[in-house]
């Protein structure tokens, strides 16, 4: 156990499936994953690990921004041994290429945030995706007919932030 996550060793799976919402990884569990248990509920950041399509993962909330999936990844990635995470959810933009309910594949994710030199002394602006997660993530979508807007994203410390003028997916 960590100070954010109360899931017992081996209760968390190698891949976790991340929402910002923890409603959102409440709904996605009771409908999308079988034999289900909820395994974290500190500061209500729910967490639930089930089996989807007979593979063990856990869908787990970030909460809001980089410093709270910063927090709840450090922990997965150094104390549960997790392999994969996959960030889901909402977001806004700058283009009206995008359109709503449009399914984002993230390439490569620009941020003028210092989280990344603060944590690990990366110093530039832009880290790219896992390729072979992507490659994946595309197989799935032409599986299930789902189409993937790719493109590069822009994430900030900021939500309401004045006077941005940024088109970023291209």
């Amino acid at each position: 156990m960590t100070p954010h996550i109360n899931a017992l060793e081996g209760e968390i799976a190698k891949v976790v499936i991340m929402p910002g919402d923890p409603l959102r990884a409440k709904y996605i569990a009771e409908n999308y994953l079988k034999d289900y248990k909820l395994v974290n509920t500190v500061r209500n950041i729910y967490a639930y690990t089930g089996y989807y399509n007979d593979k063990l993962v856990t869908v787990m909330a970030s909460g809001m921004g980089m410093p709270s999936i910063g927090i709840y990844s450090y922990e997965l990635y150094k104390f549960y041994n997790v392999e994969k995470i996959i960030r889901i959810g909402t977001c806004g933009v700058y283009t009206d290429k995008v359109k709503l309910f449009d399914v984002i594949l993230v390439n490569n994710a620009y941020s003028d945030s210092s989280f990344a030199k603060v944590q690990n002394g990366y110093n530039d602006n832009i880290i790219s995706a896992s390729k072979e997660l992507n490659n994946k993530i595309k197989e799935t979508g032409k599986n299930n007919n789902i189409d993937l807007v790719e493109g590069t994203i822009y994430s900030s410390d900021v939500f309401y932030k004045e006077n941005d003028n940024y088109e970023v997916l291209r």
